[in-house]
């Protein structure tokens, strides 16, 4: 079963997190282990990580991490369309066991939710985080301690999710976490709302990748993401250049995640996602092992209800179209768990615990 982020996030804050902890509070790292190193680990080395922190951190002079180039001086302490403060703002860090299974492992992913966000989307099921900023101002060494805290419960990963507009403040995070010890992957959990050039600046210090496809027609983007109407091309230009920087998803002998690109693509109602182009995309310009994330979780939220076409659920005939439309494309790399489901829905009666399945 989805374990979704709002359930996550609901009971990491509200229950004190206790289902979501590693039943091994220590994670030994093993022979593998020690034969790997996260590639910021060898910016490090030869010394040009400090370079790329500077250059990021110069960026918030005249903001423009995202395609949105506000232009205003976040060092200064002035907001732009995102509303960051001059400080990273965290809602909670948590070991998190809801994420792709290879991210999952046995321990959980590290994931750090980043309050507000360079998207806004008007169905958003983290509004209170990604629009109202919700969340704790950390200065740089306060975030690495959080890295350092989620490695030594197990965490296979440092889940970095909404990081944009943060960015530069992850950068120094991790630069101060690794004098320390960090020493596993940096997963960029991104919207896909990113610039390329931008983008370059993470060359050699993120391994996993995990952008958003949401939509492949302007006019849907521009109409529920806060008229992001070059969406479709800021996000298919970002993901070809994350291919290009980490390549296809690779696992290590226990199945776990250390590099690669793994995209998620949200089903919405009446085919508003785009889904048939977004596959015929793939299948064009990326192998067709890339790893492909079909999630039929979507839900009605926030304003959504102000939307006909997106104020319901989806139907298992949309979810099915949509694995179907991968399949027809040749895509082989599509998620375990979403092809379970698309399984189970194809048996007899199967098509009665589809909404239960994703509350």
């Amino acid at each position: 079963m989805y374990i979704t982020r709002r359930s996550f996030i609901r009971h990491a804050v509200l229950g004190g997190g206790g289902l979501f902890l590693s039943p091994f509070v220590i994670h030994a790292r093993s022979q593998d282990d020690h034969r790997w190193n996260p590639a910021y680990f060898k910016m490090a080395q030869e010394g040009t990580l400090g370079e790329r922190i500077e250059a990021a951190h110069a960026i918030l002079e005249k903001c423009r991490l995202c395609p949105r180039e506000c232009g205003v001086n976040r060092l200064a302490g002035e907001k732009g369309f995102c509303r960051a403060p001059q400080k990273v703002m965290v809602y909670v860090a948590q070991p998190h066991f809801g994420e792709e299974m290879s991210l999952v492992g046995q321990h959980g992913s590290g994931t750090i939710f980043f309050s507000n966000c360079n998207l806004r989307c008007v169905f958003c099921q983290n509004w209170p985080i990604a629009l109202k900023g919700e969340g704790t101002e950390l200065t740089d060494e306060e975030l690495a301690q959080k890295m350092l805290d989620l490695q030594q419960m197990g965490c296979h990963n440092i889940n970095l999710v909404t990081p944009t507009h943060v960015m530069p403040h992850i950068l120094n995070a991790t630069r101060i976490a690794l004098k320390t010890g960090l020493h596993i992957p940096l997963v960029y959990n991104t919207s896909g709302y990113e610039r390329v050039e931008v983008l370059k600046l993470l060359d050699g210090i993120v391994d996993i990748y995990l952008p958003d496809i949401k939509y492949m027609q302007a006019e849907m983007a521009a109409r529920y993401s806060s008229d992001a109407v070059d969406y479709p091309e800021m996000a298919t230009k970002a993901v070809l250049e994350m291919h290009r920087q980490v390549g296809v998803h690779q696992v290590d002998q226990q199945g776990v995640a250390r590099r690669g690109v793994m995209i998620r693509h949200l089903v919405m109602p009446n085919r508003v996602a785009g889904t048939q182009a977004f596959v015929k995309w793939v299948s064009e310009y990326l192998p067709p092992n890339t790893y492909i994330n079909i999630m039929p979780q979507y839900h009605v939220d926030y304003k959504a209800f102000e939307y006909p076409k997106i104020a319901r659920g989806i139907s298992v005939q949309e979810f099915l179209e949509a694995m179907n439309w991968a399949e027809e494309q040749g895509l082989t790399g599509l998620d375990p768990r979403s092809i379970r489901v698309r399984n189970h829905y194809r048996k007899p009666g199967g098509m009665d615990s589809f909404r239960s399945l994703f509350r």
